[in-house]
């Protein structure tokens, strides 16, 4: 029987001796390996902190001490080892475990928590309700180098610093976030990560010392000169600048030499400290060890090979900045993940990888509006909420000419709850002066794109995760005018109105209809700011019924902003369909989109149940 087999909890990790600990992270890692192939999910991470995760859990007493995960996709041996073993295989499967840390879970899992740069600020909060209870246990924060990039985390080290709060930062230093690390904090610590000097000096002064007749009693009394060796060539002045005693750098695949770091760290009472801790992502796997951005993230098994949505928009922005030397663009460490990799490759002085700094990316881009650049930020729904105060202050505000690619829009599927995009047209759209888009296909996309670059003004395309309607995009870009809609079909008894990924269900829905004698005028709705109001109110007025479907909360969506553009029309019945007021659970885009009613089955079937009597239609058609 396999030694992960028997690991139930933490505590069964504590009397295994060292030989049977370096099977165990083989297990693991073939266990990694064998289930993000078939579900998906994060590989490279998850395989690069295997025998830091078995060290921490064999120094500290989870779920007393309390251990918190930054970003929280790197906490699948966490979940492995702390009961959740037996149901692994259900990994980002709908119904199964999370892919992320989630308290509902286990108590093992401190927070929910899929955004990075958000651990110090959670174990600064944990740490200090420790101490106002008068309580003793240890908090730890796992924070990866590329987390470190972000403001947030900056914020809470000064604070942490400041007081002098007992809790220990283990940086775990891989040189990656999912894109290299970027930012004068990664150089320092790659400069270092490099650097031999100190490694053989203190080989080569502990070799001198010993041979001494006083023998290891002479090397700790050397103490003194090993700090100074230490200090020429690490970071130890930064860290102790901020408040904070430094440790480090190990080996992060070194179990022993790790667990005797964090017991050392354990019982430091003086102030905070940080364990720089190199790791290397993909560890034991070698197409992740030779590929850690490709296997970053890693599709199930079987998942369809065609154009995506993320791929359709860097062809376009590669287009784009072909034709206008204005176009610049923007990332917040996420090159791969928006396409954006060919693009820099073609034109490394126009693309910005800002690392995970939403808030900076966005009033940059501001910056260079207002010296007559277009930059287009590309950035997952998720996680542009961050930076929704510089939308409004330094963009909108000012009416400057940003596009936002919002990347992962509506419904994103397996990484659940911390990444659906459910909420973008809800807080862009009370936002004065954006214009907010979605293309219904993959064309639309292109066009929209380009229409975006020469509005003169603030501008969201929001997309989904993955392909299209499978739709070829066109070979000559057209703008497309602001604020008007599209009928796709007409029909007499109601208007179904969608937009983005809603349209294609939308007029499928209608083909269901039809088979059953009901007729409805199918509207692309590819602006959600501003409404076409006059087209809206005829087709409402002809039919005297309107759906309106979205891949958004229905709080604040499209269906809100037509409910308050058909205030007061006599006659007209709306019903609006969307995701409830609520965090989406992890499921497949297919199945969520099948649960909440958003597939052509579910908009047909909402149509019938809102509007009863539909074969009593005004029989008059709509005619354009």
């Amino acid at each position: 029987m396999a030694i992960l087999d028997n690991i139930a909890s933490p505590a069964d990790l504590r009397g295994l001796r060292q030989a049977e600990l370096v099977t165990l992270a083989q297990e693991i890692r073939e266990c990694l390996v064998a289930t993000v192939s078939q579900n998906g999910g994060h590989l490279a991470s998850n395989l690069g902190v295997v025998e830091l995760t078995l060290a921490l859990h064999r120094v500290f007493d989870s779920p007393r001490d309390k251990i918190l995960w930054d970003v929280g996709h790197q906490s699948y041996t966490h979940k492995l080892i702390t009961g959740r073993g037996p149901l692994f295989h259900t990994l980002r499967q709908h119904g199964g475990i999370s892919g992320f840390p989630d308290p509902a879970e286990s108590p093992h899992d401190v927070v929910a928590c899929g955004h990075a740069s958000t651990a110090l600020s959670t174990a600064m909060g944990v740490a200090l309700a420790r101490d106002l209870a008068g309580e003793k246990y240890h908090v730890l924060a796992v924070v990866g180098d590329g987390a470190l990039t972000g403001g947030m985390a900056f914020e809470a080290l000064n604070h942490i610093g400041q007081r002098g709060t007992r809790l220990i930062v283990v940086l775990n230093d891989n040189g990656m976030s999912i894109s290299p690390t970027v930012g004068a904090l990664a150089r320092r610590l790659s400069k270092f990560r490099m650097d031999h000097r100190y490694q053989r000096a203190k080989v080569d002064a502990r070799r001198a010392v010993t041979s001494l007749p006083l023998g290891d009693r002479a090397w700790d009394s050397a103490k003194f000169l090993k700090n100074r060796l230490k200090r020429l060539v690490l970071p130890t002045l930064m860290w102790e600048e901020l408040g904070f005693s430094y440790m480090g750098p190990l080996d992060g695949h070194d179990l022993a030499a790790l667990e005797a770091a964090l017991r050392q760290a354990k019982e430091y009472s003086e102030r905070p400290v940080v364990l720089h801790v190199i790791t290397q992502k993909g560890k034991g796997f070698a197409p992740a060890e030779g590929d850690a951005v490709r296997y970053h993230g890693v599709s199930p098994a079987g998942a369809p090979k065609i154009l995506s949505y993320s791929e359709v928009f860097a062809r376009t922005v590669l287009r784009l900045a072909r034709e206008d030397p204005r176009v610049v663009a923007i990332t917040a460490a996420m090159l791969g993940g928006t396409g954006l990799e060919a693009v820099a490759k073609e034109f490394p002085q126009r693309v910005f990888d800002v690392g995970i700094c939403e808030q900076h990316a966005v009033t940059m881009a501001a910056g260079l509006a207002s010296q007559g650049y277009v930059p287009i930020v590309a950035v997952y729904s998720t996680f542009l909420q961050r930076a929704f105060d510089q939308i409004v202050h330094d963009v909108c505000l000012q009416r400057l000419p940003v596009v936002f690619a919002v990347d992962r829009a509506g419904i994103v599927g397996d990484d659940g709850k911390t990444h659906q995009g459910s909420f973008d047209l809800s807080y862009l759209g009370l936002i004065p002066n954006l214009i907010v888009a979605a293309p219904a296909d993959e064309d639309e996309l292109q066009h929209l794109l380009h229409t975006a670059v020469r509005a003169g003004a603030p501008m969201a395309v929001r997309y989904p995760r993955g392909s299209g309607p499978g739709v070829e995009p066109s070979a000559h870009l057209r703008e497309l005018p602001v604020g008007r809609w599209v009928v796709l079909r007409e029909g007499h008894d109601l208007a179904i109105v969608g937009i983005g990924a809603t349209v294609a269900p939308a007029l499928a829905a209608a083909d269901v209809l039809a088979s059953q004698g009901v007729e409805a005028t199918v509207v692309n709705a590819r602006y959600a700011k501003p409404l076409d109001e006059e087209l809206l109110r005829d087709v409402a007025t002809q039919t005297g019924r309107v759906l309106v479907a979205e891949e958004n909360t229905v709080w604040g969506g499209l269906g809100s902003q037509v409910r308050a553009c058909l205030t007061g029309m006599a006659g007209v019945r709306l019903e609006c369909l969307g995701l409830p007021d609520a965090f989406i659970e992890h499921g497949s885009q297919e199945e969520l989109r099948a649960r909440f009613g958003l597939d052509a089955a579910g908009i047909a079937r909402c149509a019938r149940e809102s509007f009863p009597n539909l074969s009593a239609a005004p029989s008059s058609t709509w005619s354009a």
